[in-house]
Order: C-alpha cells, then sequence, then structure tokens
C-alpha cells in the first residue's frame, strides 16, 4: 500500500511517500494538496490524529482534490484499510448503545429511510468487512470508516447522523 503526497496542486512541490498509517505527516510537509494513490484504499483526514472530516481515497490520481471533494483544508492525516476478503455484515442500531430497532445489513445500502424506515442509526457493531457510512443517503455528505468493532455512540463524532452505508470492496484495491 502506498500514496504519495505533494504539496501543491497537479503533483507539484515538495512530496511525501507514505506506506502506512500517519498521524501527523506536517513535518514532511506544510500542506498537502494533490495525492497519487499507487495502491489500496485510504481514509485522509483534514487534521491531524485522525480527527476531521474524513474522505476516502482509493487507487487513482487526485491533482486537485480540495475542488473536487470541496474540502477547505488540507490533509494532515491518514490511515490505510486493510483489505479484506470474506462476508460483510454490520448490526445498525436506532439509538446509543445498541437499543432500540435493529436491522443486519450485509450489502449496502442506499437510504435506511427507505429500506428499514428508519431516519436514522446512532450505534452500529461491524462484525465483518470494513464500512463507510455517510451522513447523507446515496453515500453523499460527511463519511465515517468503520472497522470490525463496537460503536455505542454516534453523538461523540461531531453529531454526525448516518443515512446511507457502503462496503469497502476488495476490488476497489
Amino acid at each position: 500500500m502506498k500514496v504519495t503526497f505533494f504539496e501543491d496542486r497537479n503533483f507539484q512541490g515538495r512530496s511525501y511517500d507514505c506506506m502506512g498509517d500517519s498521524g501527523d505527516f506536517s513535518s514532511y510537509l506544510n500542506c498537502c494538496h494533490s495525492c497519487r494513490v499507487e495502491s489500496g484504499c485510504w481514509m485522509m483526514y483534514d487534521h491531524p490524529n485522525y480527527m476531521g472530516n474524513g474522505y476516502f481515497f482509493k487507487r487513482g490520481e487526485y491533482a486537485d482534490y480540495m475542488s473536487m471533494f470541496g474540502m477547505s483544508n488540507c490533509i494532515r492525516s491518514c490511515c490505510m484499510i486493510p483489505m479484506h476478503r470474506g462476508s460483510y455484515r454490520m448490526r445498525i442500531y436506532e439509538r446509543d448503545n445498541f437499543m432500540g430497532q435493529m436491522y443486519e445489513m450485509m450489502d449496502d445500502c442506499d437510504n435506511i429511510m427507505d429500506r428499514y424506515h428508519m431516519s436514522h442509526c446512532q450505534s452500529c457493531h461491524v462484525m465483518d468487512g470494513h464500512w463507510l457510512m455517510y451522513e447523507q443517503p446515496h453515500y453523499r455528505g460527511r463519511m465515517s470508516y468503520f472497522r470490525p468493532g463496537e460503536y455505542r455512540s454516534f453523538s461523540n463524532m461531531g453529531g454526525m447522523r448516518f443515512m446511507s452505508m457502503r462496503r469497502i470492496m476488495d476490488s476497489w484495491y
């Protein structure tokens, strides 16, 4: 897995090759305005230590991702998303601490309101696979990355309410 960050747009300026998680690469670059993902899938964050808004990047060239994603800040940290082969399974809950209505998902959902008649989810348990969850239907708006684990409350995630979910597939690598 490898991504190369560039200080300026169009792959110009100083560069930094990254082959794993990086909590703060400001010591290598003043700011990052373009990147080339040579392999793997990555979550990029506009603040150090995997904080702030998250953006999903898969293999490809991003000459000016700030205008592409509508970002106001540059990338400050990143984490690689391990490839997953096998089944995908996640339980979403209507309220914090796995309370309220529960639905088990094994595939993408472009709108939880349409599919489950659920206005939003406030907690989840990812049993298998890696998932992206979006604040708006049809995979739009701010997103967060979820690896296998228990997520008891989304209220500590900046008040995000998730309305659509997508599996991170091995074909994206």
